[in-house]
């Protein structure tokens, strides 16, 4: 009734509160607009306008006199006068109170108008700006010192090295165990005693940071762990070394499950910089308390500080949107034409050389078979390994030559596999020698006689050229095709961008993947990332391949066309080593085929006799139940 009041009585008058009013269905009509564009312009728009809503209202309370619930009795928090000296006046009836007017709905229409220029006011403050900017120095200085060195924690976590895993779990133990604000107290206090002297400034970013570092290690820690490790081994394959791996392989991935902790601790670094005022750090909030303690009005002032604190930390959410799109393997990549143009400009003066064409070729046209050498090109001599208590590996010899194609067959768990490994030193030997070309792979001979392992591991692995392909492909999830397959050649080998670019285009045409270049491997079948698994591991020139069952992952439809790639490269005269279960392709592709059992090798001799005609009982079950679960 109040309001129909009011209403017939400006009737044909345009009041301050109707204005208010088309000024707020203005800007719901712009909400509606934004509602329709990106998530974080959604998230900023709400945000804002819940903002602007608790600043209006608390600054209304104060304008108003804090009638309606604010502290004491009629808003008065200051110079109130003494109930006890105040003298008692006789009590008179309670007038009825008076009909409301057009004067007091439009007084309250300008009070809130005022309310709300108040609060802008203070959100553009100078005074204020400048304490929000101190705010966010103070947050972004510590997270980026906080990640770095929560990235050394993290990894000394990792380390196999006792003493220093437990270093970095007793610091992170003790420093999320202690209040932040003890912490920068104590830096405070405690520096000078030593004689290092900061200011207020300096020392609640550093304590913030050591703070932060702990926290940051266990997040980071955690996304590393989230990381397949056979993403791992496939980088050190390709004598990819451990920071390269890390920075290149591993944190790229990892990425996806540290960004969602990392911006909560933005976030939470931003609002808790406020406790450096303890230490006299002039933030946003120390300057907002100066300011009440002029005017008194709190809920305008902090209202406005919150506001600014919502916007610094809005614009860390929308960071943490786009970085997490841009880390997402799901989100579609635009495609670079400029790069196709490239490529296509490359002077042919920087293609691979000849002697590195002509496997391709032959990997593509599947040319006449190119004989086999009597060099010797890998030899195993005594070769044991063992897992705790469990042997693998007792005592295997055995003699590949150059050009020669070898398959190993054997039941689960026979030691095959873990032979591979050996040979590319993705594992090390517990007894015995491996040579490849005459030269160790990861090891060197010392005085005295017997073998220890190089200082750099990852170097030798790259001098030795041994591509692998894996059972399970293990292609980078990031990177597409074309970039698997460069990957190697230019960061590992030093090879040109252009150059390494045309060398993974031949590899793609040559395995019929060229239309797949820019595909990521979960949008490729399990015969297409296989085969760009091979091409990438020709990319690197090898002098031996490495085949650890490469079909076994695959369905029988798609079996064939990695096979007939293999047959290719076997013809192209490639030393290789293949795990496998295929009968057929060992019948028609290898020069030689050796049944491994429990760690030993129980026959070898060519695919008519081992496989047509076994010696061993052993070999003749195996082969019986193979036959079976063809059929």
């Amino acid at each position: 009734m109040a309001y129909r009041s009011v209403a017939r009585t400006t009737a044909g008058t345009t009041t301050p509160f109707i204005a208010l009013l088309h000024v707020l269905r203005d800007l719901l009509h712009v909400g509606v607009r934004f509602l329709n564009r990106s998530v974080p312009k959604r998230t900023l728009l709400i945000g804002g306008l819940l903002a602007l809503s608790l600043t209006t209202a608390f600054a209304a309370s104060d304008l108003v006199g804090g009638q309606g619930g604010n502290f004491g009795s009629g808003g008065c928090i200051v110079g109130c006068p003494d109930a006890a000296s105040t003298p008692k006046a006789a009590p008179k009836a309670a007038p009825a109170p008076p009909p409301p007017t057009a004067t007091s709905a439009a007084t309250r229409s300008m009070i809130t108008v005022s309310a709300i220029q108040a609060a802008v006011g203070y959100l553009f403050d100078p005074f204020l700006a400048k304490g929000a900017l101190l705010a966010i120095e103070i947050a972004a200085l510590a997270m980026v010192g906080g990640a770095i060195l929560g990235l050394i924690l993290a990894l000394m976590r990792l380390s196999t090295i006792r003493a220093v895993s437990g270093a970095a779990w007793s610091y992170i133990w003790f420093m999320r165990g202690t209040p932040v604000i003890l912490q920068i107290i104590f830096l405070y206090d405690a520096l000078p005693v030593v004689g290092i002297e900061l200011d207020s400034f300096t020392t609640a970013v550093v304590g913030f940071m050591l703070n932060e570092a702990a926290f940051s290690a266990e997040i980071i820690r955690g996304g590393i762990l989230s990381v397949d490790r056979k993403q791992s081994l496939a980088a050190a394959s390709f004598g990819m070394g451990p920071l390269l791996t890390l920075r290149r392989i591993i944190l790229p991935q990892a990425m996806r499950a540290i960004l969602p902790g990392m911006a909560n601790q933005g976030i939470s670094m931003i609002k808790g910089t406020s406790i450096a005022s303890v230490i006299f750090v002039n933030e946003l909030t120390f300057r907002a308390q100066q300011i009440v303690g002029q005017n008194f009005k709190f809920f305008t002032v902090f209202a406005a500080a919150g506001v600014l604190y919502l916007v610094m930390t809005s614009a860390v959410a929308v960071a943490q949107y786009y970085l997490e799109r841009a880390f997402n393997p799901e989100t579609e990549r635009k495609q670079r034409p400029a790069l196709a143009a490239v490529i296509e400009s490359t002077d042919r003066s920087l293609a691979p050389p000849a002697r590195n064409l002509l496997w391709i070729d032959a990997v593509r046209t599947g040319d006449t078979p190119v004989p086999v050498s009597d060099d010797p090109f890998v030899v195993c001599y005594n070769v044991q390994k063992a897992y705790g208590q469990k042997e693998i590996l007792r005592g295997i010899d055995l003699v590949i030559k150059r050009g020669e194609v070898v398959v190993l067959m054997g039941p689960s768990g026979s030691g095959k596999s873990t032979l591979l490994r050996l040979v590319n030193h993705l594992e090390p030997l517990d007894w015995g020698q491996i040579t490849v070309d005459g030269k160790y792979v990861g090891y060197e001979k010392q005085v005295g006689g017997g073998l220890r392992p190089t200082r750099n591991l990852a170097k030798a692995r790259a001098d030795a050229r041994i591509g692998m392909v894996f059972q399970h492909f293990n292609l980078f999830d990031h990177l597409t095709a074309l970039e698997n397959i460069v990957e190697a050649p230019v960061h590992v080998y030093g090879e040109p961008m252009a150059k390494a670019h045309a060398l993974g285009l031949d590899l793609l045409s040559a395995v019929g993947l060229a239309a797949h270049a820019d595909h990521l491997p979960h949008r490729l079948s399990g015969g297409q990332q296989q085969r760009v698994a091979i091409a990438r591991a020709l990319a690197i020139s090898p002098r031996l391949m490495l085949f650890d069952e490469p079909t076994s992952a695959l369905d029988p439809e798609l079996v064939g066309e990695v096979l007939a790639v293999i047959r290719r490269l076997a013809k192209a005269g490639m030393t290789m080593m293949v795990v496998t279960h295929e009968v057929r392709f060992a019948r028609e592709v290898a020069d030689r085929v050796i049944f491994m059992d429990e760690g030993q090798v129980i026959e070898e001799g060519p695919p008519n006799e081992v496989l047509d005609h076994p010696k061993h009982e052993r070999t003749r079950r195996f082969l019986r139940m193979v036959e079976t679960r063809a059929e």
